[in-house]
């Protein structure tokens, strides 16, 4: 057995000590990071800023009905994300409204720049009078199918919702009444980016 000097005690215990101290950090930042997962916490820029629906609604068995009586398939077209809009009463007392959500419609989906023909935009309903209709928008007829479809129709009292559909039908997402467009604008490009 070999004594060991004061000098090679010190290198072994800083040895030990450096060890240590990466055991720390690594296992200690895995640690954090499944505390914060578990938690429920997360970084802004992985919350949707729409209500994600559980469970989703489902329109994939649903054929909407344009306005001029012709089918809109959402197969005919399977990269195509769609915001549907159900506004009420545009067509009389609400018209100031529905011309401000047909104007931020367009403007989300022109900030969609060259993901823009990935996205369409159902209006089902009256148009506000005068309003001239934007080339995004497809005006669907509002039947009881979609209403079906569109989870928590109902809950649109105060004003007009938004709901974003994914390319195989499903409600995704739901703006509520009086949503920024900005959020809806957020969710779709990061969404538009992984699909």
């Amino acid at each position: 057995m070999t004594l060991l000097t004061p000098e090679q005690l010190a290198v072994r215990r800083r040895n030990r000590n450096m060890l240590v101290a990466l055991f720390v950090l690594f296992f200690g930042g895995m640690l954090v990071a499944g505390l914060l997962r578990f938690s429920g916490w997360r970084p802004d820029g992985t919350k949707n800023k729409g209500e994600m629906l559980q469970p989703y609604g489902d329109l994939r068995g649903y054929t909407p009905t344009l306005a001029d009586g012709s089918a809109y398939g959402w197969k005919d077209e399977p990269r195509i994300w769609r915001i549907v809009a159900m506004p009420r009463d545009c067509d009389t007392t609400r018209a100031a409204e529905c011309t401000r959500l047909l104007a931020d419609f367009d403007k989300v989906w022109r900030l969609m720049t060259k993901d823009a023909d990935r996205v369409h935009v159902l209006w089902a309903g009256a148009m506000p009078p005068g309003a001239t209709v934007p080339e995004e928008v497809r005006l669907v007829r509002a039947d009881d199918g979609l209403r079906a479809g569109l989870v928590r129709w109902e809950d649109t009292a105060g004003g007009d919702a938004a709901w974003l559909v994914d390319p195989n039908g499903f409600v995704v997402l739901r703006y509520a009444p009086g949503f920024d467009p900005g959020d809806l604008r957020t969710d779709l490009a990061r969404l538009l980016k992984i699909n």
